[in-house]
């Protein structure tokens, strides 16, 4: 009985993974950009100027990843890094035109439809996934990283 419970939770993480490497494929075939970078985009849009480590804060990544991610925005043209007319040791990003028209022929990601779908399910519901998932992720925590990938002391 145990073994049937553990190999049904692989089986179970398993699709979830499958399913992002999918949204992956998907995503990069539709129009070039990796889940991660249409977050960013997204995120980037629904702002009129962030700051990178706001931008990190928002979506859990650490401030290494969202350079990286932006750069790669920045060198195709999707986004703008300007400095603020208030603090000019902030650099504020901006979706350009064409990033927007890049979101407009986006799928919706993984991230977000798992959050709609999430957001319509009983509370109690709710609890109970994020309990499990909660547990898994402390099962799988080797100490070494908090939750946006940046090393613990």
């Amino acid at each position: 009985m145990e073994a049937d419970l553990t190999s049904a939770a692989l089986l179970a993480l398993r699709k979830i993974l499958l399913a992002a490497e999918v949204e992956t494929r998907k995503m990069t075939a539709s129009i070039g950009l990796a889940p991660s970078q249409v977050l960013i985009l997204r995120q980037i849009a629904s702002r009129d100027g962030v700051t990178p480590s706001a931008l990190a804060a928002a979506v859990w990544l650490g401030q290494a990843t969202i350079t990286n991610i932006v750069d790669r925005l920045v060198a195709a043209g999707l986004v703008t890094r300007t400095r603020s007319e208030y603090d000019k040791r902030q650099v504020l990003l901006r979706v350009t035109e064409e990033g927007r028209e890049k979101l407009k022929a986006s799928p919706l990601p993984l991230q977000l439809r798992i959050s709609e779908a999430f957001g319509e399910l009983p509370t109690w519901e709710q609890a109970m996934i994020l309990a499990s998932l909660e547990r898994l992720g402390s099962l799988l925590d080797d100490g070494s990283e908090d939750a946006a990938g940046r090393a613990r002391k």
